[in-house]
């Protein structure tokens, strides 16, 4: 199902989490240069089709956000099977997320899926062949990662048309597509 997604991208990852998605679903892997398919979700699904006024609000919580260094060094999995990478620190993601869901009352994290919404880098998902432990065996000499949080990025998820649509550089004026 085509959605929107207001994301960080945490290019540092992109190889393996892009080969994932070729892994899984060939359809979903972007051919947009911008695209990073491996980040930390900010809010979604987002707006559809946003105005000139939803982009302005976006723009104008990008712009007092400040940029952040953060690491990616332990790995989880949720109980629904997500195996993720946890941001430390975790405050400034789960304060973007709130500010953007005031922003946008009507985009509620995930559809209001969760009590908690718990900043997160999606890595894979368990199955047999699956385990957190073969993941961090994956990503041996990969984490933890030292990475630092520049932009959000209007993100557009269909089968074969994933892509930016929009960026917003943190802590200036400025967008860029």
């Amino acid at each position: 199902m085509a959605h929107s997604v207001l994301a960080v991208p945490v290019p540092a990852l992109e190889p393996y989490v892009r080969g994932r998605w070729e892994h899984y679903d060939p359809g979903w892997v972007s051919r947009d240069p911008a695209f990073t398919h491996a980040h930390i979700t900010a809010l979604a699904p987002f707006v559809t089709a946003p105005s000139a006024g939803d982009l302005e609000r976006v723009a104008e919580i990008a712009r007092t956000t400040p940029a952040l260094d953060f690491a990616l060094a332990e790995i989880a999995a949720f109980p629904d099977g997500i195996v993720h990478a946890v941001p430390e620190p975790t405050g400034p993601f789960t304060e973007l997320t709130a500010r953007l869901w005031r922003a946008f009352p009507e985009c509620p994290p995930y559809e209001g899926r969760f009590g908690d919404v718990v900043p997160h880098l999606t890595l894979d998902r368990l199955a047999p062949e699956v385990s957190v432990a073969s993941v961090e065996a994956d990503l041996e000499g990969l984490l933890p990662v030292r990475t630092r949080a520049e932009r959000l990025e209007l993100q557009w998820y269909d089968e074969g048309e994933c892509r930016v649509l929009w960026a917003w550089p943190f802590g200036r004026w400025g967008e860029f597509v």
